[in-house]
């Protein structure tokens, strides 16, 4: 019953997104199963910092990532938070826990040579289901987009005129994303084909459809679609949207953009956020010089 009453409040007056909002369920979900499979009279009220910790081994023993339970503990912490404002618990027992050290990986991306291979290749069928799949990918990989904000995009955000997309990003905050001619004139043909369909086989203003059913095409989908073409290119076991996203600031920065457009067009908060790109182009300057150079072999 609190969790329901959190999400609407999640919903309602904090205007959080369909998937932070599950993220937050799912997490909450989990860490009261852990509570009834401890004790079942043990309610929200009665949880110390022990649990919380225990909970959080049990999750790493699971096999989440540090990150993963950092973002579960995030969760609770916002939860306790809301419960402790409206005198429904008297302590908060997670604010002063902290998750697991991050690792901190570099981005995972694809290189120019494997994008341009797969978008100048025969890859995409002759048919608007492939020409949609291929305008995801080329959307995904010219203007940076999360997979949440090219769901979430409409034709009204889309001016052909000035070549941008306006992105609703990260809680709410709007960006405008420039775009060139090739992925201007793929949206172009593409909504001509769009506009040819009986207006029965369309229900939703978005830019990208679910052409059997023509409804919105889900984050989901958008994520199967990307894994299923990148697959034709990489073999790399991570083949997301947001590796995409990765590839156009790692290629971004490779092609001398500044760090500070990449992050305004990427929608970070902050430079830090950015400055993980600029060590994956590095390690991309140390292949090419150990890869070229006579006495580095």
């Amino acid at each position: 019953m609190w969790i329901d009453a959190f999400l609407a409040y999640l919903a309602g007056e904090r205007d959080r997104s369909p998937l932070t909002i599950t993220t937050y369920q799912t997490a909450l979900e989990d860490f009261e199963a852990y509570l009834k499979k401890q004790d079942e009279t043990l309610g929200w009220d009665g949880v110390d910092g022990d649990v919380i910790r225990d909970w959080m081994v049990e999750l790493i023993e699971r096999g989440n990532s540090p990150r993963t339970v950092g973002k579960k503990l995030s969760a609770l912490k916002t939860f306790y938070k809301f419960l402790l404002q409206r005198k429904l618990v008297t302590v908060d027992p997670a604010h002063a826990l902290q998750g697991p050290k991050k690792d901190k990986p570099l981005p995972v991306f694809v290189r120019e040579a494997e994008m341009n291979r797969l978008l100048d290749g025969p890859y995409f069928p002759e048919t608007l289901e492939g020409e949609r799949d291929k305008l995801v990918l080329l959307i995904l990989y010219s203007a940076g987009l999360r997979r949440a904000e090219l769901n979430g995009l409409d034709w009204k955000d889309v001016d052909m005129g000035q070549c941008q997309l306006k992105v609703t990003g990260k809680r709410n905050k709007q960006r405008i994303v420039p775009f060139g001619p090739e992925l201007r004139d793929a949206l172009q043909h593409y909504r001509m084909r769009l506009q040819a369909l009986p207006p029965e086989n369309l229900k939703t203003s978005a830019v990208v459809v679910n052409l059997k059913t023509g409804d919105r095409f889900s984050v989901g989908q958008i994520y199967q679609t990307v894994r299923h073409y990148l697959g034709y290119v990489t073999t790399q076991k991570k083949r997301s949207p947001h590796v995409l996203r990765h590839s156009f600031a790692t290629a971004m920065l490779n092609n001398q953009a500044n760090l500070q457009s990449v992050k305004e067009l990427l929608g970070h908060a902050n430079l830090a956020t950015t400055e993980v790109y600029t060590h994956t182009t590095f390690e991309e300057l140390k292949r090419m010089y150990n890869q070229a150079h006579p006495r580095a072999k």
